[in-house]
């Protein structure tokens, strides 16, 4: 059995990041039915940079994710009580454009999800169901899209070929492909390369660092190597509870609380 963390008390709401909030929620909770995932979130997520979600399974890591672009909708009896806005609007009510929301906040999955159709199609097809239909303009945007993730090189020749012919790190790179070609403001992804073999895993990571030039960057990762390497700030979650967020040089090397260093440093988890 893993030892179990020291407890420490429950930690002061952290100082905001010195930059730009894009992201901002405050008290946010939400119950699986009679489960609470998500206790009291206040968190702020600072544009043009990549922000690491860290925890044990189950600490409400992808359930704040899915808050962002209102993923929680799809899920049967989930509660929600607090705020959370995105470029300062409150996404939680009941007349926000959800279809929009999720144009502005785009989401890339664990597993790679390519449609069965052509590699071109993935994307073609993204763009004709948010009214997209300008032929030279869905041309140039599958492409544009396939250069920004690394993969147009690769496949320009075979565009017309099922994107479910393509390796698994292909595919996640189509997906992220997919996912920008409707020019989203925030990107999330949870735990995009968990499935992927190291070579793979190095491509999506340096994909991600070029991408945050153009793109906030939220992601779910388990692989503290990886929030190390590609995150500028890192959000520690533990029982639903935000112990800690600041930047990751600060919370990997000298973090403010015993049980964000029993995480970083392997002693439970």
């Amino acid at each position: 059995m893993s030892p179990q963390p020291h407890q420490d008390p429950a930690p002061p709401v952290p100082a905001d990041p010195p930059h730009a909030e894009v992201i901002r929620t405050r008290d946010l909770t939400l119950h699986y039915g009679a489960v609470r995932a998500l206790n009291g979130i206040t968190l702020g997520i600072p544009r043009h940079r990549v922000t690491s979600f860290i925890g044990p399974s189950g600490c409400g890591k992808s359930s704040l994710l899915r808050c962002f672009n209102r993923m929680n909708d799809l899920i049967d009896n989930v509660r929600i009580a607090g705020h959370c806005e995105v470029e300062g609007e409150d996404v939680l009510g009941r007349d926000v454009d959800v279809i929009g929301l999720r144009k502005r906040v785009g989401m890339v999955f664990q597993r790679s999800n390519p449609f069965p159709r052509s590699i071109h199609e993935n994307i073609a097809y993204a763009l004709r169901i948010h009214g997209i239909r300008d032929r030279a303009a869905v041309e140039e945007t599958v492409e544009r899209s396939l250069r920004a993730a690394a993969l147009w090189d690769e496949v320009k020749d075979r565009l017309d070929e099922s994107a479910l012919r393509l390796s698994g790190g292909q595919q996640q790179r189509l997906c992220i492909a997919r996912a920008i070609a409707i020019r989203p403001q925030i990107l999330l992804m949870d735990e995009p390369a968990s499935a992927l073999d190291p070579t793979a895993t190095t491509r999506i990571e340096e994909l991600i660092l070029e991408l945050r030039r153009d793109y906030t960057i939220v992601i779910v990762t388990h692989n503290m190597q990886q929030a190390t390497r590609i995150s500028d700030f890192t959000a520690f979650f533990y029982l639903g509870e935000l112990v800690e967020f600041g930047t990751s040089a600060q919370v990997f090397t000298h973090p403010a609380h015993r049980q964000t260093e029993d995480y970083v440093t392997g002693r439970f988890g």
